[in-house]
């Protein structure tokens, strides 16, 4: 089983990705959304659409994400972040979610694979 410290560098580095996409996408659009991250805490404000929270849970080496469509827990499998109930990846189920939740259209291909060590 692999370290958390290699866990929290690899959940981290998605993170960031995804904040540099949103970035990207604001900078892009007329979307009205603001990001902001935090001790592994990704929270996405929709204005009156609410919040989508991605964040790093430490314990079962997952990446979580909430959002108005539910809870969804992604874990380091062969090489990519998948749902543990369906088996979705994070980057198409996340642009999904965002789409749906923030009108917002955020490229999420060059998300950063799971490090082998973090199971």
């Amino acid at each position: 089983m692999g370290s958390d410290t290699a866990f929290i560098a690899s959940a981290d580095a998605v993170l960031t990705a995804i904040g540099a996409a949103l970035d990207a996408a604001l900078a892009d659009g007329d979307a009205d959304a603001d990001w902001s991250l935090n001790d592994g805490i990704l929270t996405i404000d929709c204005d009156e659409r609410g919040k989508l929270i991605v964040n790093r849970h430490v314990a079962n080496r997952e990446i979580w994400v909430a959002a108005r469509a539910g809870g969804f827990h992604y874990r380091g499998d062969a090489g990519a972040w998948r749902d543990t109930r369906s088996g979705e990846l994070l980057a198409p189920a996340l642009t999904r979610l965002l789409r749906e939740q923030a009108d917002l259209e955020v490229d999420l291909s060059a998300l950063p694979a799971p490090d082998s060590d973090v199971r």
